[in-house]
């Protein structure tokens, strides 16, 4: 099984901090998710957030992943200490792709989105029912009829 993961940036889940009860929570909901379902690989579109805690759960479990770049340099306007962590998990990867060659654009962040879901058998998903690039990968998740995980982590 291949399973795929979409869900919030840090400041949609409310905080920055590594530290934060909700940070921890959603964390935890993701390794106890790949723990349970032991995916022979999961899709990652590398994103702050959720998407990255999905690929360092990989990296704890032994679970490989593979890097869905949305397109050439994702990390670029990131602060520096984000770029290092994205570039050392990047060396931890069974393979990356670059979905959207090409400098960033609105629609290859979907397109990202697309590429995870086609690709999975089963969508891991933080979400906390708010519109945005979330909502619009779980709609593409359920017009495609993939299962949809949804992790408790409120």
């Amino acid at each position: 099984m291949i399973a795929g993961v979409s869900g919030h940036r840090p400041d949609k889940l409310g905080n920055w901090d590594p530290l934060h009860p909700v940070v921890l929570r959603v964390r935890r909901a993701l390794r106890d998710a790949i723990s349970e379902y032991q995916p022979s690989k999961l899709l990652t579109g590398m994103a702050l957030g959720t998407d990255q805690w999905a690929a360092e759960a990989c990296v704890e479990l032994g679970v490989p992943f593979v890097a869905a770049l949305p397109c050439d340099g994702q990390s670029d306007p990131w602060p520096p200490a984000s770029r290092r962590r994205w570039q050392q998990l990047l060396e931890r990867a069974a393979e990356i792709v670059v979905v959207s060659p090409g400098p960033y654009k609105p629609w290859k962040m979907q397109r990202r989105n697309e590429y995870v879901v086609d690709g999975c058998d089963k969508l891991l998903a933080v979400h906390d029912g708010s519109p945005g690039g979330t909502y619009e990968c779980l709609r593409y998740a359920l017009m495609v009829e993939r299962e949809i995980v949804h992790l408790d982590w409120q």
